[in-house]
């Protein structure tokens, strides 16, 4: 994944193609225009003499490229190298997603992953050539630009809501680095300011195929009463301060934003794309698992997802409630759970939030349906998140994760599996034991030993595996 990784006809063949596959994975700039692209940019393919490769558009900026106006970088899809690696680097990225570096800077930055900023600051400039600070500063800055592209917020909120310190940071910074300021940006878009603390709609684009149908099933039929809706065509969540609602259309997932406090919309986008796998490769995870035994499978679900979390603390207490149970009695108790220990949102319809896990260790839980191993295993793993000793939320490296839920009274392989596989994000996780895998793939006909040939992608296999009974 280093900047010396990318070479240069494969990707000015995938430019030259307008190769959709490539789409996130780097950055095309131009010497006479001083603009970088997307690989998929409908403008004229430039010479070979004046293009240069990025592996990332913070990389492209600091070599003194805009982002281009009509293939707009703002909305590639992520690239989810960088996520399956967890390692430091891209670990650092999702905290960078999350807006970790907005708020403390490199001190909480590298806090967060127990390094010096030393050490992370020459890890990025030699995997993506520049420091953590400038790619944090190119996700603000491209955030802006579509909220300022396809919004009427006004730009005293668009500046906060991409996490900039003040409005005057915020002009000057888009000023230097883009040649114009957001009010001139604006006046190109047509786009009306409007109130704030009205809601808001932005796209959030995707690989494609995209199995929408099946990730939406998966999503309601475990969706929390009162805190989670789904119908037939969206997903509705109740999140601190308001609402969000995400509904898949051609190309793209709708996100319509109703908040108080705009300023943690970097985190909101960031969380929606890791709940709907977003910025999956799904040819080259097909192309994997189609020449194995799941091959019918695959070409059955083309596009299939692994749903994701908006919390991994939250993902957590799902897999443990949920432990020798039905799906539909688990979502019941999640429902008590979450009335009795959530904080109430004052809404009719989405009424609480999820508790946090200061919330549960301290909440009463008798009398919902938990036995009391379950209670002891649910406040034992409230405690070691609070406390630091578990993070699901992407700082910690995910052996260790994996290895500090194991460690928890009343968790084993299958939890465990379970929560790195939707919250650790880890692509080759197996919830070894699980009765519906064994079912599916005895019913398949799939013996055991196949199990390793499905790696790296064995969370995807197991999806393929859950959706087919």
């Amino acid at each position: 994944m280093s900047v010396r990784e990318l070479d240069f006809d494969s990707c000015y063949r995938a430019v030259a193609a307008r190769d959709a596959r490539f789409d996130g994975r780097f950055y095309t700039a131009v010497t006479s225009t001083n603009i970088y692209c997307r690989p998929i940019c409908p403008a004229r393919t430039p010479s070979t003499r004046n293009v240069r490769f990025y592996r990332h558009a913070a990389s492209a900026e600091a070599a003194g490229f805009r982002p281009c106006k009509r293939c707009r970088p703002e909305l590639s899809p992520g690239d989810p190298g960088w996520d399956h690696r967890g390692d430091l680097i891209g670990r650092a990225l999702r905290l960078i997603d999350e807006g970790v570096a907005d708020d403390g800077g490199m001190t909480r930055l590298a806090g967060r992953l127990h390094i010096t900023g030393r050490h992370l600051h020459r890890l990025f400039t030699t995997e993506i050539g520049v420091g953590p600070l400038a790619v944090a500063r190119t996700k603000r800055l491209l955030l802006a630009k579509q909220l300022l592209t396809e919004t009427g917020l006004p730009i005293v909120d668009v500046a906060f809501a991409s996490g900039f310190g003040s409005v005057r940071q915020f002009n000057a910074t888009m000023k230097d680095t883009y040649g114009f300021t957001p009010g001139e940006l604006r006046a190109t878009t047509g786009s009306r300011p409007g109130v704030c603390g009205d809601a808001l709609t932005l796209r959030l684009h995707r690989r494609e195929p995209y199995d929408a149908a099946t990730l939406m099933r998966f999503l309601g039929a475990r969706a929390i009463p009162g805190l989670e809706h789904v119908d037939d065509t969206s997903y509705r969540r109740a999140v601190p301060g308001g609402t969000i609602t995400l509904t898949p259309g051609p190309g793209h997932v709708r996100l319509d934003v109703s908040v108080d406090d705009t300023r943690h919309l970097a985190r909101i986008v960031a969380r929606c794309r890791r709940l709907l796998d977003l910025d999956a490769d799904p040819e080259a995870i097909s192309s994997a698992l189609g020449e194995t035994s799941l091959g019918p499978l695959v070409a059955a679900r083309p596009g299939l997802r692994v749903p994701g979390a908006w919390d991994g603390f939250e993902v957590a207490v799902r897999a443990v409630i949920g432990q020798q149970i039905s799906v539909a009695g688990a979502r019941t108790i999640l429902g008590r759970v979450t009335a009795r220990a959530g904080r109430p949102t004052g809404r009719e319809g989405l009424t609480h939030l999820f508790p946090t896990p200061e919330e549960l260790a301290e909440a009463d839980l008798g009398g919902l349906g938990l036995t009391g191993r379950r209670v002891a295993t649910l406040k034992a793993l409230a405690a070691r998140v609070a406390g630091g000793e578990i993070d699901l939320d992407g700082a910690q490296e995910p052996a260790r994760a994996a290895a500090g839920l194991l460690e928890v009274p009343g968790i084993g392989p299958w939890t465990s599996g379970y929560i790195a596989l939707r919250a650790l994000r880890d692509p080759d996780a197996w919830p070894g034991g699980d009765l519906g895998l064994r079912r599916a793939m005895a019913c398949l006909g799939i013996p055991e030993n196949h199990i390793e040939r499905w790696r790296p992608w064995r969370a995807y296999a197991a999806l393929h595996l859950w959706s087919s009974e």
